[in-house]
């Protein structure tokens, strides 16, 4: 089905932040696979487990136990502080399970119709529950009706979720991200989490954070939420956590532990060996190369070069980051980009309709961030002359 507008190149093979297409032309992969490949492509240690591990048992279904599983469980709950894991395929099914969590605690509570604070600008998915917790009319656009249930507000707006919660009293979480990616890279101020973590305290709400494109180091922390002094009730995860195999994960903590039970909830495929397995070696090869450390200061210096070529530049109205988010943010639409730096060997994201949103490798040398920031650099001067 044509769901996706592709566009005109075909890759065949990667290594780090580079891709060769069907041509034997390279790429820069300045967006990594969406957030997704953070310790590069083909990475030599997930190859490896994955090869050994689909020759030894790649599916026995969730009926049984499966002890990569409980192994990433164990790391997963120990990175984040954080108690149990539900495993399924990709960040929307992680974040459906969320909203699962958060209704059935509000059921236990004796409220009917428990309502979920979220945020516009927000995405979290294209499955009908996350799709209605999206703050995009745009991707909403043709599958109404949507599901009741969500209240929503402006993102970082901590007196709009005050008036949410003295005007109605089915609320019973909030769900947003820690910063808005899809939404522009957009950065809340550096007391949002903790002012959120009082307000769900005094309302004994659930703390829920969608961090599928936030965690697994790409903020310079294994999750965003660690920046701050709080942890969530529940949290998602997906994208880097797989480098590329399609995995997802909700992680509860407190009062949001044991409210799933036998049979409400449950994934065919999800946290079977193969996927677990490469998951493992992905935390393995983050801890061994600090790719914490590799996020806070590579994009430093990413920001520092772009502010150096761009700043100054009418046009260019903000140029922002958190870790590995980067947002260069210019004063008119500018998704032509896309394909102009694709034919500059470039791969980039433009989101909002006005944001160039860079997502790169967290593992870079110094030949390599200046190559990207000499060529978005480049590309932006050229837009905007």
């Amino acid at each position: 089905m044509p769901t996706y507008t592709r566009l005109p190149v075909s890759f065949e093979r990667g290594e780090g932040p580079w891709l060769w297409d069907s041509e034997g032309d390279r790429y820069f992969d300045a967006i990594s696979g969406i957030a997704v490949c953070s310790i590069g492509h083909a990475n030599p240690q997930v190859a490896e487990a994955i090869s050994e591990q689909a020759s030894r048992l790649v599916h026995t279904s969730n009926l049984y136990g499966i002890p990569t599983q409980q192994r990433l469980a164990d790391k997963l709950t120990h990175l984040a502080g954080m108690q149990q894991v539900f495993f399924g395929n990709s960040g929307a099914e992680a974040n459906e399970a969320a909203i699962k969590i958060a209704r059935l605690y509000g059921h236990k509570k004796g409220i009917s119709n428990p309502a979920i604070i979220v945020a516009e600008g927000s995405f979290h998915g294209r499955t009908l529950a996350t799709l209605s917790a999206t703050g995009n009319p745009k991707v909403q656009d043709g599958f109404t009706p949507l599901l009741e249930g969500f209240v929503r507000v402006p993102y970082d707006d901590i007196d709009a979720i005050e008036a949410a919660a003295r005007n109605n009293p089915n609320i019973v979480a909030v769900l947003f991200e820690p910063v808005q990616g899809e939404g522009g890279v957009n950065i809340p101020g550096r007391d949002f989490l903790s002012k959120l973590r009082a307000i769900c305290d005094q309302n004994d709400w659930l703390m829920m954070l969608d961090e599928v494109q936030t965690g697994m180091c790409r903020t310079g922390e294994w999750f965003a939420f660690q920046h701050s002094d709080i942890t969530p009730d529940v949290m998602t995860l997906a994208k880097a956590l797989g480098n590329g195999v399609p995995i997802g994960a909700c992680l509860t903590h407190g009062k949001a532990t044991g409210i799933m039970g036998a049979g409400n909830h449950g994934s065919t495929f999800g946290g079977n060996p193969l996927v677990c397995r490469a998951a493992l070696a992905v935390i393995d090869v983050m801890t061994q190369s600090d790719a914490k450390q590799c996020a806070k200061q590579g994009s430093q210096r990413i920001v520092d070069g772009l502010q150096a070529e761009l700043a100054a530049l009418a046009g260019v109205v903000d140029i922002r980051h958190h870790g590995m988010m980067i947002g260069i943010q210019l004063d008119r639409p500018c998704t032509e980009l896309i394909q102009q730096a694709l034919a500059q060997k470039l791969l980039i994201n433009v989101t909002a309709g006005h944001v160039i949103r860079l997502l790169p490798v967290l593992l870079l040398s110094d030949r390599e961030i200046e190559q990207l920031v000499t060529g978005v650099s480049a590309l932006v001067k050229s837009f905007l002359r």
